[in-house]
């Protein structure tokens, strides 16, 4: 089956970067399949071969063929979305906690990614066939806002800005413990644990990158902490990663430890996944060249953890 080439302009946040590495940032393939698709000619740039360690200006047509759709793709589902915006070249999505955002291994339905395949006859094809339209994502059990690309060149420009460090994020969580300073900055370097392959880490981590996170106390729980965190970089489980080897681990997370913290099992009654909630984005829309900024409230779970730990602290 013949794969139709898709083209894209390297946004001007990438001029002064070479061609494999900002490549990674915007196609779903690592920096050393770019450099081997790029050699083998799959990747072409303004119509030509070149090298993967060519320096970007911006502005340069990048010609690609997307990876031929695997047995797990995202397949049109009729799934209800929460969206709170969209126009021609956007949407924004209110996604609930317990649905990934795309197919993987071991789940190939009710995923965001396959209601949008049913809501949108047209989406951006960078992500590949499984990811229609995603631009970032959420974790399985995190609930908030998200933005999906309708075409390429929109695609493209967002994941320059998240590459940038230009998009500006706000989470609210529950974390262990009452934490005394108001404010603060966690920064360290995350990679794959050594040990555990599901896990992140920041300690002797794999292929570890710089991650920065700052956070705003907002309450102090009867031994909990309701806080507002704004992840400057976006690595995998980041937020959950520093609050945990903080010693304040998100609480009801089971893969960092939240849930078998001293007082857990009082709040998992009401809250059955981890309390984490992307509560706002901001970032230039492609299209106006204005700042645009969504948020979606507390959902229904976080907020009765907030009470059931308000009436816990009463008593």
């Amino acid at each position: 089956m013949k794969i139709e080439a898709t083209t894209v302009t390297v946004p001007p946040e990438f001029a002064g970067k070479r061609a494999d590495s900002a490549l990674a940032l915007i196609l779903p393939q690592s920096r050393s399949r770019i450099a081997a698709l790029i050699k083998l000619g799959e990747i072409l740039l303004n119509g030509v071969k070149f090298k993967p360690s060519m320096i970007f200006e911006g502005g340069e047509k990048v010609e690609f063929r997307p990876a031929p759709p695997e047995p797990d793709i995202a397949l049109p589902e009729n799934i209800p979305l929460d969206v709170i915006f969209e126009d021609n070249d956007i949407a924004v999505i209110n996604k609930p906690a317990g649905m990934a955002i795309h197919p993987g291994a071991g789940r190939k339905s009710a995923t965001i990614a396959n209601a949008l395949a049913h809501r949108y006859s047209n989406l951006s094809k960078i992500g590949g066939a499984q990811r229609p339209g995603i631009v970032h994502r959420l974790d399985k059990d995190t609930s908030g806002v998200i933005v999906v690309a309708k075409n390429d060149v929109c695609h493209a420009a967002i994941a320059a800005q998240f590459a940038g460090r230009s998009v500006r994020k706000e989470y609210l969580a529950i974390v262990l413990g009452e934490i005394k300073e108001n404010s603060g900055v966690f920064s360290s370097k995350i990679g794959r644990s050594p040990s555990n392959r599901k896990k992140m880490s920041g300690k002797n981590p794999v292929k570890a990158r710089d991650s920065v996170t700052e956070w705003k106390t907002v309450e102090r729980l009867h031994g909990w902490t309701f806080m507002k965190i704004k992840p400057k970089t976006g690595r995998t489980h980041q937020i959950r990663v520093h609050f945990a080897e903080a010693g304040h681990p998100v609480a009801c997370d089971p893969l960092y430890g939240g849930k078998k913290s001293p007082g857990a099992s009082g709040l998992s009654k009401v809250l059955r996944r981890q309390a984490l909630h992307a509560a706002s984005i901001s970032f230039v829309h492609p299209a106006s060249g204005e700042e645009v900024s969504f948020s979606v409230p507390l959902p229904e779970d976080m907020a009765a953890a907030v009470e059931f730990l308000k009436a816990e602290e009463r008593k």
